[in-house]
């Protein structure tokens, strides 16, 4: 009884990253991917996401820092991090990598560092949620086939 309760728990936090719209349908082709070879896929793909998005974010930082008013540089890096969080389906990180580059198209210096202090605080929001979430799915072992697109 515990482990259903638990795996409930997984598929309604899941749904609420999707109804809040942390993530978007691509969470659910990497979901796809996972089987009994590679039962922790989506967990390896997450991990390698965060990994990767904060290098990315570090050479945004640095790119600001070192070449103010480089919108062109600044793009380019967000650019990066756009693909990667597409990749992977977290949706509000990638709304605001948008509006960043939106920022960097007007040349809007402020616009820039307020978009790029809202990826952030998404990127720890999404890190701390899917932690909990990938927790949750250990806690409760294998779960039946019909839980993974948010049917409980």
């Amino acid at each position: 009884m515990e482990c259903y309760n638990l795996q409930r728990q997984a598929a309604c936090l899941k749904k609420s990253l999707f109804d809040q719209g942390y993530l978007d349908e691509q969470f659910y082709q990497i979901e796809d991917l996972q089987d009994e070879a590679s039962p922790n896929f989506t967990e390896e793909v997450a991990s390698l996401f965060f990994k990767d998005s904060a290098r990315l974010m570090t050479n945004i930082e640095q790119a600001m820092e070192k070449n103010p008013r480089d919108f062109n540089r600044w793009d380019a890096h967000m650019q990066q991090l756009k693909g990667s969080c597409s990749s992977i389906g977290a949706s509000r990180m990638k709304n605001e990598c948008t509006s960043f580059r939106n920022s960097c198209g007007d040349e809007n210096v402020k616009g820039c560092m307020k978009s790029f202090q809202k990826v952030k605080w998404e990127h720890g929001v999404l890190r701390q949620k899917l932690e909990s979430y990938f927790q949750l799915l250990r806690q409760a072992g294998p779960a039946e086939t019909a839980t993974r697109h948010g049917g409980a």
